[in-house]
């Protein structure tokens, strides 16, 4: 589905998106970042702004919250479980702007960015095999 000729999509859609997305990845790569929650919200919370001193919420797609793979330890206390953000309202403004891209590709784009951050990669890393591949 294109969106082309239709209101844009709802939180559940997105979700539904991001879903598809997600079981579109290879099996290794969904086994590692099993335990990852997805969610999809509007907006980034002012909160998760003011910290990351970002002050257009449009400039945030994605984010991801938890302890990262590499960090983790079986003598570590029981953590939350780790949480991956994607924004619908900057995606689809980021969607919009370009003009080059279906949406569920930049959706997939930025789900795996994410998911990067949960394997402990950091944005240059991610950029780097992104260039690469």
């Amino acid at each position: 589905m294109t969106w082309s000729d239709r209101p844009a999509p709802s939180l559940d859609d997105f979700a539904l998106l991001a879903k598809q997305a997600f079981d579109a990845l290879p099996d290794g790569f969904r086994q590692l970042s099993g335990d990852v929650v997805i969610r999809v919200d509007d907006f980034p919370a002012d909160e998760v702004l003011d910290s990351l001193g970002i002050e257009d919420p449009f400039e945030l797609t994605g984010l991801y919250q938890g302890v990262d793979l590499g960090r983790r330890s079986v003598l570590d206390p029981a953590a939350e479980p780790s949480r991956i953000f994607l924004y619908r309202r900057p995606i689809l403004d980021e969607w919009a702007e370009r003009g080059d891209v279906p949406l569920g590709e930049l959706i997939s784009h930025v789900l795996v960015h994410e998911i990067g951050h949960h394997f402990g990669l950091s944005d240059d890393d991610i950029h780097r095999i992104e260039d690469e591949a």
